[in-house]
């Protein structure tokens, strides 16, 4: 017996004892080669190594799938109908947006279309119709609804408005550049699809202002507004798209020419429909 109330064990067997394992002597534990023993590996993809950039859009087709997606991919024209196709374009930042949103105030620099060369997105040109159909719906509403009201008119809200505007921004961004992009390859001045959409989708943010300006009542003003914002539309997608349609030959002048005054009868378009008040 030892102090302290522990009590010894000789070197004997015990029942219920696990019996003591020979020492099988030095094991040489080898580890192979792995990549993990640089970072980042060479092998990795994402952000860090720069795979999810928006790839440069192809003359013929969209661009092809970011390496490493867990998503099925198609091939040809049948990946368009997956959502990864889509995916690279939507995979912007909010100051890239920003920068962009603030390119198309200034018509004039006509640069827009050489940054975006390598990453068009279709983030922007999304929300800014999407935006541009509540502004419209809203405004036209308070507007007509005060005009009624101060001539002490019944008021009735119209919800054509809004089915109107979804048709002609979502039709417009979508059907002109599909033409533009038929007519351009046409004259072997192909351009990329994603890139038209690019351009007219941010060449219509200049009537948010304008449309949220058309509250005031004064008929000339709301002219001056209209037309001040479909100059400036037209300017900036004539201006990005003159150095390429250069290359079209002689007829250049009247593909540029056509593109502005479409550009400006949109304008006209919603003047008559959305920046006039009629009681």
């Amino acid at each position: 017996m030892m102090s302290g109330g522990y009590t010894s064990i000789d070197n004997q067997k015990v029942s219920g004892s696990v019996p003591a394992v020979s020492d099988p002597g030095h094991v040489a534990v080898k580890f192979t080669d792995s990549s993990l023993q640089t970072f980042p590996p060479s092998s990795a993809q994402g952000k860090i190594s720069g795979g999810t950039q928006p790839p440069r859009d192809a003359d013929d087709s969209f661009s092809r799938p970011v390496g490493g997606s867990d998503e099925p991919q198609g091939s040809g024209w049948f990946r368009t109908f997956t959502v990864a196709a889509y995916k690279p374009y939507f995979d912007v930042d909010t100051s890239d947006v920003l920068d962009r949103l603030k390119e198309s105030l200034f018509p004039f620099r006509g640069t827009f279309t050489e940054k975006t060369s390598t990453s068009p997105d279709l983030y922007g040109p999304f929300w800014i119709c999407t935006t541009l159909i509540f502004v419209a719906a809203s405004i036209g509403t308070f507007v007509t609804y005060i005009a009624h009201k101060l001539k002490k008119k019944e008021w009735d809200y119209d919800i054509n408005l809004v089915t109107w505007s979804a048709g002609v921004f979502y039709g417009y961004v979508t059907v002109v550049p599909l033409a533009l992009y038929v007519i351009l390859k046409y004259f072997s001045a192909p351009s990329g699809l994603v890139q038209l959409f690019c351009l007219y989708g941010y060449s219509l943010f200049v009537f948010i202002p304008a449309l949220c300006l058309s509250v005031v009542p004064l008929e000339i003003f709301r002219w001056v507004i209209a037309g001040v914002a479909g100059f400036m539309s037209a300017t900036f997608v004539a201006l990005n798209l003159k150095a390429h349609i250069k290359s079209a030959g002689e007829r250049w002048f009247l593909i540029v020419a056509s593109i502005f005054l479409l550009q400006l009868a949109l304008a006209v378009v919603l003047k008559l429909y959305l920046f006039t008040v009629t009681v």
